[in-house]
């Protein structure tokens, strides 16, 4: 691959086929390879209705089945930190207005050619509040690191396109803006000695980058997924098998759930989306969760290795070819950080 070349990636929609050429850009910025962040929205209920929302609780848990199936939704609500774990979220930016994410985003840089960093495309926001959404508003749904905080760092556009350079900068700034998680549902086909060295930097800094295997239905390994210094998420549905098209591989580390994810959407709404962006952001939630109760057992000066360590650990064993540890488990990760104390 030649890496000069300026190269374009995508948050695009499941089954679109993107062009080599992207309308809107330079002649020299051209595909070089595809990224999709595989975004589909099964259903948007109308926000003015009451059954747009509902009142997330134990008793009333279906439209967040995920949390159920990963073991978190007693802890969700009981895990406080009085240090907030950041967590970045590179994508087409957050509605830091939503009433389920107001006072979560501390820090925002728009690194697209958007004149905002607000999410217009429709893509940040779910995963964001799959991460961080208040639990304790009895508004429409419940994050799984609540007590997190969010940077909002836009690298794609309204359109859902994102330079991979962009993608690179932005993994430099959130790790230098104090980020511990970095959320990526993006995918690239080929490598980038930029991208890979960004990837570095944040592990080296102390950061996990959790990132989404892509929704391709095959096994070849995508990036930044398959780098060494990340967690490849690929995504399951509610029965146990692997969700429609997610990609799987021996580079895949671990699956979480990936379709009919009930979350935040623009503008006070609410909605359920499908592919392995969303399992991803299930996967960041759990690290931002363990963040908050990690020791550095290992004396290295970081506790990223133990977050990783105790989210492959906790997995559930799947009879799936492909999915890496297997399913997350909450409460098992949790149990590995104790034994490690």
């Amino acid at each position: 691959m030649n890496e000069s070349r300026s190269s374009i990636v995508g948050v695009s929609s499941l089954h679109v086929v993107v062009p080599s050429k992207i309308t809107g850009v330079t002649e020299s910025e051209k595909t070089e390879s595809l990224a999709l962040s595989s975004d589909v929205t099964l259903a948007i209920p109308d926000p003015n209705s009451p059954s747009s929302r509902y009142s997330p609780n134990i008793a009333d848990s279906k439209p967040q089945w995920a949390l159920q199936q990963i073991h978190a939704l007693s802890l969700t609500q009981s895990v406080e930190s009085s240090s907030p774990v950041l967590v970045a979220v590179l994508d087409t930016g957050i509605d830091k207005n939503h009433e389920e994410l107001y006072g979560k985003v501390v820090a925002e840089i728009d690194l697209s050619r958007s004149p905002t960093a607000d999410d217009i495309y429709g893509h940040g926001t779910p995963i964001a509040g799959i991460i961080a959404a208040d639990v304790n508003n009895n508004l429409g749904m419940m994050g799984l690191a609540p007590a997190s905080r969010l940077v909002n760092v836009k690298v794609a556009d309204d359109k859902g396109k994102c330079q991979i350079s962009i993608l690179a900068a932005g993994i430099i700034w959130a790790v230098d803006n104090g980020a511990s998680v970095i959320n990526i549902s993006i995918e690239l086909k080929g490598s980038t000695s930029e991208l890979k060295k960004a990837m570095d930097y944040a592990w080296n800094n102390g950061a996990i980058i959790i990132a989404a295997a892509g929704n391709d239905g095959d096994s070849l390994a995508v990036y930044p997924a398959s780098y060494e210094n990340c967690l490849a998420v690929t995504a399951i549905q509610e029965n146990g098998t692997l969700a429609p098209l997610a990609n799987y591989g021996d580079w895949v580390d671990v699956v979480a759930p990936g379709l009919d994810i009930y979350s935040t959407l623009p503008g006070n709404r609410y909605g359920y989306k499908h592919g392995t962006s969303f399992a991803t952001a299930y996967v960041s939630g759990l690290a931002a969760l363990l963040f908050s109760m990690a020791a550095d057992t290992n004396g290295d000066g970081k506790i990223n290795d133990e977050v990783r360590r105790a989210i492959e650990a906790g997995c559930d064993a799947i009879d799936i070819a492909g999915t890496g540890k297997g399913s997350i488990n909450v409460a098992g990760s949790i149990a590995e950080l104790a034994v490690d104390s």
